[in-house]
């Protein structure tokens, strides 16, 4: 049995790929020794660092349209339209809150002070304001306050956190990013019908919160005021985990297209762990391959040549 460290990624609905990731290892398995996360990695790690991965997923599994558009507690607030508390007291019906220092599994969870300019690490303390604060998109989700601090998600600086990893004893290091520029090819129509949803879903801050200036739109042809604030922050994501893949370099990258689901769409959980599940798989089977191909090179190097 090989001992896994696992990284999980920042993504929103995304990040519910990490479920599919987590059993599919298990069900090969492998032994997950450390959990550390970020965001949405950070909800699932911490979860399942807790022992309570499949009531979690049974959860999600259960959210329609208009579940996932309840737990969404707008607020006129002018550092996020979003507060959070709904969906972790929901959690935390299911779960109850957890002190991190006692899970068998170590995790820590990846936060960004905006005034110290600081990433912030949960290993230990309540798991629910490790993960509250790790999941606070800016103009998104409304800051932690904690003293001084104003905690927001650790995505802004390190959304795919390989530098966290304790190599002791660790066989694997499996990274899983839910924010992949393998683009998925989608018909117009599935398009145009996710464009719909999220147009209903945000039309309560959009007209009533943010009070948008629609002549503003439609100078803009592409790109409304929602798409532009997630698609500048998914760049400084790419380029953050381009960076800390290639210096870090772990044994296994698993790739979740960030076109497989839209950041709320919570409702498409059975989709998105099987996309987890297949992805792990085709990462695998990825290395494998190149070990195969290294072993066969190793072979051929270490044979002696006859003198001519």
């Amino acid at each position: 049995m090989k001992n896994i460290s696992l990284v999980l990624g920042s993504g929103g609905a995304r990040g519910m790929a990490h479920i599919g990731v987590i059993e599919q290892l298990e069900k090969e398995g492998y032994k997950i020794k450390e959990v550390i996360g970020c965001s949405m990695g950070a909800v699932v790690g911490g979860i399942y660092c807790a022992g309570y991965l499949q009531e979690y997923k049974h959860w999600l599994i259960s959210l329609t349209k208009l579940d996932v558009f309840k737990l969404l507690d707008f607020t006129f607030s002018t550092q996020g339209f979003i507060k959070g508390e709904k969906v972790f007291k929901a959690i935390e019906q299911l779960i109850g809150d957890q002190r991190i220092e006692n899970f068998k599994i170590p995790f820590t969870a990846v936060a960004a002070d905006l005034n110290s300019r600081k990433e912030i690490h949960y290993s230990s303390g309540s798991l629910f304001k490790a993960l509250r604060a790790s999941i606070a998109i800016p103009t998104i989700f409304t800051p932690v306050i904690e003293g001084k601090a104003q905690l927001v998600d650790g995505g802004i600086v390190n959304p795919l956190p390989l530098n966290l990893v304790h190599i002791n004893d660790i066989d694997l290091v499996v990274a899983v990013n839910v924010n992949s520029g393998q683009y998925e090819v989608k018909s117009s129509q599935v398009v145009n019908k996710e464009k719909a949803a999220y147009e209903k879903m945000l039309d309560a801050f959009r007209t009533q919160i943010l009070k948008i200036d629609t002549s503003a739109e439609e100078q803009i042809e592409k790109f409304g005021y929602f798409d532009l604030i997630t698609k500048s922050y998914d760049m400084t994501q790419d380029r953050l985990t381009e960076l800390m893949i290639s210096i870090h370099k772990p044994d296994i990258v698993a790739e979740i297209s960030r076109d497989a689901c839209g950041i709320f769409e919570f409702y498409r959980a059975n989709e998105i762990i099987e996309e987890g599940r297949v992805a792990l798989l085709k990462a695998f089977s990825n290395y494998n391959k190149v070990q195969s191909a290294e072993n066969i090179l190793r072979s051929l190097l270490s044979q002696k040549t006859p003198l001519a």
